[in-house]
């Protein structure tokens, strides 16, 4: 009969020949696959026109921040108060309010740029200089990254014309 330290000496030299044949194995594979590569497993076949537009695709018209400008004049501020929920886990708007990840945005509409007391602005808004006019506000807050090469603004940006005309109204009445 077997006692319980010869059962384990027993698991102990199976484990080990496990561990010595798959981590070898695991060690030429690594050492022979040109780890850390990007090796595609699959290319896709491209189709024969992959440059060619279709008649059934419309062109995508460009974004006009005039056009949102022009339609926030009419655009419902309890509509633009809800847009303004994606910016609330970043900016605060009362007057006074504190800075959270972003500046406060309270009086933001013909605020100089890069002014709100206490806030690290990056060297790229800081660079920027002026007053934040409508149509500035409407193209940052449609594609920061773009308009403003270097913000720190990590937000993708409003692609809704409709949602950042409400969200100017929005603004604009905080005064």
């Amino acid at each position: 009969m077997m006692d319980s330290f010869e059962l384990t000496k027993f698991a102990a030299a199976a484990l080990s020949a496990l561990l010595i044949i798959f981590g070898a194995r695991t060690a030429i594979e690594i050492g022979t696959s040109g780890h850390g590569e990007d090796v595609a497993g699959y290319t896709l076949p491209m189709p024969d026109n992959a440059g060619a537009k279709t008649e059934a695709a419309a062109p995508e018209a460009a974004f006009d921040p005039a056009k949102v400008v022009a339609a926030a004049a009419s655009a419902s501020t309890e509509a633009g108060q809800g847009v303004f929920k994606k910016c609330a886990s970043c900016h605060t708007v009362d007057n006074g309010g504190a800075n959270k990840t972003g500046p406060n945005l309270h009086g933001i509409v013909g605020r100089p740029v890069a002014s709100h007391a206490g806030f690290g602005y990056s060297d790229a808004m800081k660079g920027k200089g002026g007053n934040w006019t409508p149509t500035d506000l409407v193209a940052f807050l449609h594609d920061p990254k773009g308009y403003m090469k270097g913000t720190k603004m990590s937000f993708g940006g409003i692609k809704d014309e409709g949602d950042l005309a409400g969200l100017l109204a929005y603004l604009g009445t905080l005064k």
